[in-house]
């Protein structure tokens, strides 16, 4: 520092501007009336009534009047008061982990106070945690008060003001003509969604609670009608779209890819070719997924259609999440492809400069029919001839812009300025429910691929407490002395001081003690690609006995003569990954084993996943269990993605409704177009593409 120079004083951070009303508004998605008047409560508190303290029970919400007998400040663990409130039936427990002065000293007073609140079973008897207080004596409200979804600042006081405001000029017309209402038995709109917003008194807590209410079923309804109508335009503007058809015919190529390949396409995976076959013949673009259980045949279906698009003169890309991923995909293709004269690319960020180059020149020459890679596919050096197919595999795991930019890859025009698309066939492992292919997936065509090859054992789930670890070690001795490999998936690659978990790298060094002289190889996410490459072939090639490995291996990897899986800490882990990592396994005709390892004590969810895994290996109805237990928005990974998800109507419990939605939408926008359109603009509003991609 300069001599004499004044040591800088330090910036003081900016103060936060304070967002005005209309800007907390804004960030609920508040602009118009039209959107405060579907802005529904979350739920609602009944202060109608209050009852004696004698009558509660856990779980139940109540309101009580009574005098505080008593309040103390605990300082230990940590700053609490708590107090004791009486009324003429008895004493309840009140407790409040933060508070300000002002409530303790709105508890000092003698005068009668009403608390609102939760009832819970403390450890001293009932109590309610951080509840309601006000004074005693004021009048009961005469219905149920709505609690709507708001944000810091935006007070429920302001919410209802503002929604009673809006209900005076928004545009109520209902969106379905009268004889729709009556052929599905609906309330009118107007009537359902001010009864929504402002309860009479003679409905009760119940009725509106849980959503039974008609007026709620009609909120339903509409919600699931957008989104019905909105993939319905999805498709129409698919099919308005141009795409090159294919002469997909029983080409010398595909005969001969049938005729080299050491099985039989079974019956479900023949279905799924031809059915994607017809896709690639018509003129607009195919948006297919092809859908089937870990170890069903996926990639040599993908594989075929691949053929007949190169056979009608195309290029193909196909794209994976991850490198060991979409390295299994290459090396299988090449296996495959390379004896027909099939020229392949390989492109992953890993590759050195030249081997890009090189890849970058077969690409755009067209000498390379089929470029398989990583997201390295849809950088700008990449410039395919005549792109003609995309195929995704677990299509839910790219970005929107991820597969927009694969797509863009093959935009092409004729003479006249037609613009073409590529095909695109999506490839998932994740089955999907019924209820929610109806719900979100509706403008896809989808080939599920429902029975595995023959030859293959059925894998025998067990559940392990970690104090078994002893016995475990046993059984991969003995898989081991047969001449067979094992898996041992870590959930972490380093420890972790918040999750106490054993971690991949202390797993490996304990297991090569543990186990030697049995060759012991690891891999995980934070090894450079050719030495994930170089351990993965290793275990292939059977260098390596075990691999300890995180869920880098969850899907792609193929090994027959891996007969044994164990996952470490399997209760930290989700079922529909729980269940890809089971797939890894099970993959030749070997009798394989699956073993979850958990730490006790289970939560209640990590209970349901284990049984889940130990009662079924079908992934159709893992999915359907996974989608029960996390709902839609995390199942396929749309909350990541931005996809939109459903406010009102639930999955589980409102599958007819989604049928009546979908059916009435096939014919609303022909026979209704401008209802179709009102509808749209009140539910959707701007969320159509994001329902769409």
């Amino acid at each position: 520092m300069t001599a004499g120079r004044p040591a800088p004083q330090a910036k003081r951070a900016a103060p936060r501007k304070a967002l005005s009303l209309d800007q907390k508004f804004e960030k609920l998605g508040l602009l118009e009336p039209a959107d405060f008047v579907v802005h529904l409560p979350l739920r609602y508190e009944d202060e109608t009534q209050v009852e004696p303290i004698a009558r509660l029970y856990p779980g139940k919400m109540a309101q009580i009047e009574g005098r505080i007998l008593s309040t103390d400040v605990q300082a230990r663990p940590r700053a609490q008061l708590h107090a004791r409130i009486a009324d003429d039936s008895g004493e309840l427990a009140l407790r409040w982990l933060h508070f300000y002065p002002s409530q303790l000293k709105q508890l000092q007073g003698d005068l009668p106070l009403r608390v609102r609140g939760e009832v819970r079973q403390g450890f001293h008897g009932l109590e309610m945690v951080h509840p309601k207080v006000t004074k005693a004596g004021q009048p009961l409200a005469s219905a149920l008060t709505p609690v709507y979804p708001t944000t810091d600042g935006l007070s429920q006081v302001q919410l209802r003001k503002a929604i009673a405001d809006a209900l005076n000029h928004a545009d109520l017309r209902d969106t379905l003509p009268e004889e729709v209402r009556t052929e599905y038995g609906l309330m009118p709109f107007s009537q359902a969604i001010r009864l929504l917003h402002y309860p009479p008194p003679e409905l009760s807590y119940d009725d509106l609670f849980e959503q039974g209410h008609p007026a709620w079923s009609r909120i339903k309804f509409d919600e699931l009608l957008a989104q019905q109508l909105s993939l319905a335009q999805a498709r129409a503007a698919r099919q308005a779209q141009r795409s090159k058809p294919m002469k997909v015919g029983n080409s010398e190529l595909t005969k001969a890819l049938l005729a080299s390949l050491p099985f039989t396409l079974t019956a479900a995976q023949k279905r799924c070719v031809k059915e994607i076959s017809a896709d690639m013949k018509r003129s607009y673009p195919m948006h297919r997924l092809l859908q089937g259980d870990v170890g069903s045949g996926k990639t040599i279906v993908a594989a075929i259609a691949a053929v007949q698009a190169i056979a009608s003169g195309f290029q193909v890309a196909l794209m994976a999440p991850t490198e060991i991923l979409a390295e299994q995909h290459y090396l299988k293709m090449r296996s495959w492809l390379e004896p027909l004269g099939i020229e392949l690319a390989w492109l992953s960020g890993s590759l050195g400069v030249k081997a890009k180059r090189l890849a970058y020149e077969a690409i755009s020459s067209g000498q390379a029919r089929l470029a398989i890679g990583t997201q390295a596919l849809i950088q700008d050096n990449v410039q395919f001839q005549q792109l003609g197919l995309v195929i995704l595999d677990e299509q839910h795991r790219f970005g929107v812009g991820q597969r927009l930019e694969l797509n863009r890859k093959g935009d092409a025009q004729d003479k006249k300025g037609q613009a073409y698309l590529p095909h695109q066939l999506n490839m998932s492992a994740t089955p999907i429910p019924r209820t929610l292919a109806m719900a979100f997936f509706a403008d896809l065509d989808v080939s599920a691929i429902d029975e595995l090859p023959p030859g293959r054992s059925p894998i025998i789930t067990k559940l392990a407490a970690d104090n078994r670890r002893d016995e475990i070690m046993a059984r991969v001795r003995a898989e081991v002395a047969q001449g067979r490999q094992a898996y041992w998936v870590c959930p972490l690659v380093e420890e972790s001081e918040a999750l106490q978990l054993q971690t991949a790298v202390d797993t490996h060094a304990a297991l090569e003690l543990a186990l030697a002289p049995l060759r012991v190889g690891l891999i995980h996410g934070r090894l450079a690609s050719a030495d994930k490459a170089g351990v993965m072939e290793a275990f292939r090639t059977g260098n390596l006995d075990v691999l300890v490995a995180t869920t880098v291996i969850e899907v792609g990897v193929d090994v027959p003569n891996a007969s044994l899986m164990i996952i470490e800490h399997a209760e930290r882990f989700g079922l529909a990954q729980l269940h890809q990592l089971r797939g890894r396994v099970g993959r030749g005709q070997i009798q394989s084993v699956c073993v979850l390892l958990y730490q006790a004590p289970l939560s209640a969810i990590a209970r349901l996943r284990l049984r889940a895994m130990y009662e079924t290996t079908d992934g159709f109805e893992i999915a359907r269990r996974d989608l029960e237990q996390r709902g839609p928005g995390e199942f396929m990974g749309m909350r990541q993605s931005g996809q939109a998800g459903l406010r009102f109507a639930s999955l589980e419990s409102d599958e007819d409704l989604i049928e009546q939605a979908q059916t009435l939408a096939s014919t609303f926008r022909r026979d209704y177009p401008d209802h179709a359109n009102h509808h749209l603009q009140r539910w959707m509003k701007g969320r159509e593409e994001l329902l769409r991609s």
